[in-house]
């Protein structure tokens, strides 16, 4: 199975509201991270370096399987 490699970057704002920006998606975990070595001396980014984080998908498989309730 493939995995890929998801880059997002994620803070909460000064209301309270959790912003969320998905950075891209890599073939590699070292991919995703020299991704997040480059952002991270942009403007906002190095205000917040710890908000980066990479998830691994395996790709051709449902991540979210349980349906849901709006509120």
């Amino acid at each position: 199975m493939t995995t890929v490699f998801v880059v997002q970057h994620s803070y909460e704002d000064d209301a309270g509201c959790e912003e969320v920006k998905l950075i891209g998606v890599y073939s590699s975990e070292s991919a995703a991270k020299a991704a997040i070595q480059r952002l991270q001396k942009q403007p906002g980014f190095r205000d917040r370096p710890d908000g980066f984080h990479i998830d691994p998908y395996d790709m051709d498989k449902d991540h979210w399987q349980d349906g849901y309730v709006r509120g």
